[in-house]
């Protein structure tokens, strides 16, 4: 494996901070003006990207963090249901639940107020966003995609009519 030049060794220290090429570049010294070139030409080398991969892999591994962790919270997130956390009609929490249940809570707060008519007590219990996890669970699982492919085989048949009404029938 080719050896890695200082710069190299920095830029892979600085990418691994927000997987930004360009700003990890500048960071590593290399000029603002050039960065966004350096950046995809370390990513594009395959001693940098191993040793980026190395990095990532050991610090998933340290810190318990890897891709079915994140999906695993994404679905808790997208297939809760709120009757299965709060009691609607105190609006408070559901006393037996799980603690899937309570990882898709974002806060909870609670307002005591007192006026002449007495003691009133106001809460909302804010979940994490739904809608947005469904989002990702499904840009991982492939469901939604930004652009169409079409593939077509052309056909010798295909190809004999584009020549007949005078064009050069599927370019490869």
């Amino acid at each position: 494996m080719a050896k890695l030049s200082q710069k190299q060794k920095r830029f892979i220290e600085e990418y691994l901070i927000d997987l930004n090429a360009t700003q990890a570049a500048i960071r590593a010294g290399y000029s603002p003006d050039t960065a966004n070139e350096q950046g995809s030409q370390n990513l594009a080398k395959l001693s940098v990207r191993n040793e980026i991969d190395k990095a990532i892999a050991e610090r998933s591994k340290r810190t318990g963090v890897n891709a079915d962790r994140v999906v695993r919270e994404l679905a808790k997130i997208a297939f809760s249901k709120a009757t299965d956390i709060i009691d609607f009609r105190d609006g408070t929490l559901l006393p037996d639940i799980n603690d899937d249940d309570l990882a898709v809570i974002q806060s909870v707060k609670v307002k005591t107020s007192t006026s002449d008519t007495g003691e009133s007590t106001e809460r909302e219990i804010k979940l994490a966003d739904k809608l947005k996890a469904l989002e990702l669970l499904g840009r991982h699982l492939g469901i939604y995609t930004d652009k169409s492919k079409i593939e077509v085989e052309p056909s010798q048949k295909f190809a004999d009519i584009c020549k007949q009404l005078g064009g050069a029938g599927l370019s490869e």
